[in-house]
């Protein structure tokens, strides 16, 4: 799978499991670990939860499984190591204090399911 193609898968499952305030941030050049980072806020825990569950499902069963999980079962933030795609689903308040994008101070894309209007 092309890293462009899961970039969108993450993106689709993102807006199908009705994350808010979808970003994606191109961190080429910026960082080793990866080439794009996704943050997403879910609205409870069980939210942020089930939302990082399924991206990885999903992504296994287009080929990709992930490199790793972390903090899935607690619910408050949660990564999904895809390798070129990092993704990190947040609970408001934790994304509020650790603010990733302004850290990271990387132009943000706006995905295309995320730009049509709900």
């Amino acid at each position: 799978m092309q890293l462009e193609q899961l970039r969108q898968l993450v993106v689709d499952t993102l807006v199908d499991m009705k994350a808010r305030d979808i970003q994606v941030m191109d961190v080429r050049g910026k960082t080793a670990v990866t080439d794009y980072m996704v943050v997403a806020s879910g609205t409870s825990d069980r939210h942020v939860k089930a939302i990082a569950e399924t991206i990885a499902f999903r992504s296994k069963e287009a080929g990709e499984a992930p490199l790793g999980t972390e903090g899935v079962a607690e619910g408050e933030w949660a990564l999904v190591d895809l390798n070129g795609v990092v993704v990190h689903v947040m609970l408001p308040k934790v994304r509020d204090f650790y603010n990733l994008e302004r850290l990271w101070s990387a132009p943000a894309i706006v995905p295309k399911a995320a730009a049509s209007p709900a």
